[in-house]
This record gives C-alpha cells, sequence and structure tokens, in this order.
C-alpha cells in the first residue's frame, strides 16, 4: 500500500511538472549542450564519465562557488552582509580547512564515487542524449532530491549533537563559529559518511539518467555553500524556493551549537519547535 501510494505521488508529480514543461520554450542552449555531450560519449567511457567526470564536476562545482565567498573578504563594501563582521576569515583558518578538504574529498568521497559507474550499471541508468530528460524534469528531480535529503539531515544531524557523541564526531565541523564557504564539506569522516548518506536517497529514488547525478551534485553543493557562506546577499535567487533556510538561519546554527539542523529547509525545524530565533544582531542562546 505505502509503495503504491509513493508511486501514485510520484506519477502525480511527473504529471504535474509534464504539464507545466508544456508551456515552457525549448532550451535555447540545447544544440551546444548536445553535441558536447555526444563528444563526451564518443570519447570517453562509462566508467571514465561515470568516475572521473563525476570527480572533475564536484572539484570545479565546489571551489568555483567558494570563490566569491573567498573574494569576498577582500571588498570592504561588502562587509555590510557580514553575518558575523566581528569573526573574519583568516589564513590559518582557511588552510586548515582546505588540508581537511583535500582529505575527505580524495580519501573519503573519491572511493564513493568509484561506485557511481555501478550504481549506473546495475540500475540501467542511461547515459545517451536521446533519454536525458527535459531540464524542467532534472529541476523537480533536483528539488526531490532535496526534500529527501534534508529530511535525512535533520534528524541525523540532530542525532549527532546529542551530548554523549557531539565531541567525538560533529565537533569537528563547529571548528568554525563563524562559517564560510568553504568549510560548508569539513567535517570528521564519519559525520561525511553519515550525513552524506542523504544524497544518495534520492539519487536512488529519482535518477533516470546520468545528467541528474551531476545537476543533483551542482544544486547541492551551491545550496550546502550559500548556507556557509557567512554573507547575507539581498536578492539572493535561492530564496526564491519556498522555506529555504539560507546563511542566516545557518550561521546562527554554528554560532549558538543548537537549534536549526536542517540543512536546505526550515520546516522540520519548524515542526520540531528547534527554529531558533534570529536577527541581525543576534541573540546568544545556551545549548544543553
Amino acid at each position: 500500500m505505502e509503495v503504491n501510494g509513493t508511486a501514485n505521488i510520484l506519477s502525480s508529480a511527473y504529471l504535474a511538472v509534464e504539464y507545466v514543461d508544456s508551456f515552457l520554450p525549448e532550451n535555447p542552449l540545447q544544440e551546444p549542450l548536445k553535441h558536447a555531450w555526444n563528444h563526451m560519449l564518443q570519447n570517453y567511457s562509462k566508467f571514465q564519465i561515470a568516475t572521473w567526470g563525476s570527480l572533475i564536476v564536484h572539484e570545479l562545482i565546489y571551489f568555483l562557488f567558494c570563490l566569491p565567498g573567498f573574494i569576498f573578504q577582500f571588498l570592504p563594501f561588502m562587509q555590510k552582509y557580514k553575518i558575523q563582521p566581528d569573526k573574519p576569515e583568516t589564513w590559518e583558518k582557511q588552510w586548515k580547512c582546505f588540508k581537511m578538504l583535500l582529505f575527505n574529498h580524495f580519501c573519503i568521497q573519491l572511493p564513493l564515487i568509484c561506485g557511481t559507474f555501478y550504481f549506473t550499471e546495475f540500475f540501467s541508468i542511461p547515459y545517451d542524449w536521446d533519454s536525458m530528460p527535459r531540464w524542467p524534469y532534472v529541476l523537480a528531480q533536483c528539488f526531490g532530491c532535496a526534500v529527501i535529503e534534508d529530511t535525512w539531515h535533520y534528524f541525523l544531524h540532530r542525532a549527532l549533537h546529542h551530548r554523549r557523541i557531539y565531541k567525538y564526531i560533529h565537533k569537528v565541523h563547529h571548528d568554525f563559529t563563524a562559517p564560510f564557504g568553504m568549510q560548508a564539506e569539513y567535517a570528521h569522516p564519519a559525520e561525511t559518511l553519515i550525513l552524506g548518506a542523504g544524497f544518495f536517497i534520492g539519487i536512488m529514488v529519482f535518477c533516470n539518467h546520468m545528467i541528474l547525478l551531476w545537476a543533483w551534485v551542482t544544486f547541492r553543493l551551491l545550496e550546502t555553500i550559500d548556507v556557509h557562506s557567512g554573507y547575507d546577499i539581498p536578492l539572493n535567487p535561492l530564496h526564491l524556493i519556498p522555506f529555504y533556510a539560507g546563511a542566516r538561519f545557518h550561521d546562527f546554527h554554528h554560532m549558538n551549537f543548537v537549534g536549526n539542523y536542517g540543512s536546505t529547509f526550515t520546516w522540520w525545524d519548524r515542526l520540531f519547535n528547534t527554529d531558533s530565533q534570529y536577527d541581525k544582531h543576534y541573540t546568544h542562546v545556551k545549548s544543553d
């Protein structure tokens, strides 16, 4: 019954997306993208695309999205948007963060990425251009993945804050009370695996083409780097997403070590009354 109910919900969602898609114009970048995608398929094996292609996508996207926040620290006019202006980034902190990132990316995440090819083969996930869903479908799938990941993240993140285990795992991520973009994946290796598992659950539910893997990686990195950026930038397009948490919401979590456990959305925190109050000047609260 539950499986049939889930299938009906997904079917209805796809029909809604298909209806909206019928009113949208063709993507003007479709032909150049098609040429680039087919060129990739003709020159590289599926294993190379799924493994090394996914690694390159992750590294390029991660550090590209970190770049604006890195530059902001040198721009005086951007400091009015910094959420905790009394705690500037330092070279020492950034170097410490970068070293941990290299370890996590290549010693923890790379072995997981190596399993991407076998995942796509086991579930018969296509790579070809003709099977690729149109961009509205990909956006809808990414949103579905975000809902699933946020649910996983809320409950596991909250569990990692339990006083009996906090100091052993999650405390590493809280080394910085004023986060910055590059710190998004700064975490204990065990946390990388525990919270990172939520990323793959949505893929197992929605993935019907290799492109979703890369699209979801891109969206997830954009979101997590944004909420860790330390800057509340006006007219941020991500705030158009309903119930989006954002940098100020998550910054408060790093500052006070309690509340605001959601990764992307605020609804679980609101439902369980763990959404801490915050404003421009913040109000400190005590952690249990």
